[in-house]
């Protein structure tokens, strides 16, 4: 197994068994960084069986005063970090006739929320490719799902530099009575898809806590 993420201690903090699991610092914006380290895992593991695109980043804030700067990074990581690790493996899958690409996407993929729009628009592109590469490569046996949640207790809104579009999300989130979804389940979620036979494929998840109207 190969984990990559920009900060690799958050990683190694987790309760695993670490001897069958590979560990890499790669910001998935960086393309050639991300191949190579996925060359340099499928020397120890093998061909890549099971792609998770589940970077992301949230940077909430209203249209008319957000920086373009927070738009591209959201972008950037977003969609084109999905792009990314979808084509550095997907060559590979096609000629195995073998394999699954599961997309982290979003409830807000699907509809829009204030103070979200760059947000919205980025996880509005992650369902379009993924369902674009899915008719792509469905003759291949090849799997492209989707799991989508909703609010969930993660590290997302640390990095909301707008303050008012922050206290905004917190008001909202106490109409569920202050806690959302259990990031938990979405794993569970994701194991589930993969689980299903290659024959099967579960294109899309939506996932929220109950108590989300929204």
């Amino acid at each position: 197994m190969l984990l990559l993420g920009r900060r690799i201690e958050k990683i190694k903090s987790l309760p695993l068994n670490f001897d069958n699991v590979m560990v890499d610092k790669v910001d998935v914006t960086d393309y050639d960084a991300f191949a190579a380290s996925i060359k340099k895992a499928e020397a120890k593991f093998g061909p890549v069986d099971l792609l998770v695109n589940n970077a992301g980043v949230m940077l909430l804030g209203n249209v008319r005063e957000q920086s373009p700067k927070e738009w591209q990074t959201m972008l950037d990581t977003n969609v084109m970090g999905v792009l990314n690790g979808t084509q550095i493996v997907l060559d590979d899958m096609i000629k195995r006739h073998h394999g699954t690409i599961i997309n982290m996407s979003s409830l807000a993929g699907k509809k829009t929320f204030v103070n979200h729009a760059a947000y919205v628009a980025s996880k509005f592109g992650v369902h379009g490719l993924s369902e674009t590469i899915r008719e792509e490569v469905s003759n291949e046996n090849v799997r492209i799902s989707m799991v989508a949640p909703g609010a969930a207790e993660t590290e997302l809104l640390t990095h909301v530099t707008d303050d008012h579009a922050l206290s905004d999300y917190q008001d909202w989130k106490e109409t569920m009575g202050g806690i959302t979804l259990d990031p938990k389940h979405v794993a569970e979620t994701v194991k589930f898809i993969y689980d299903m036979p290659q024959e099967v494929n579960i294109r899309e998840v939506d996932i929220a806590a109950t108590r989300q109207d929204s």
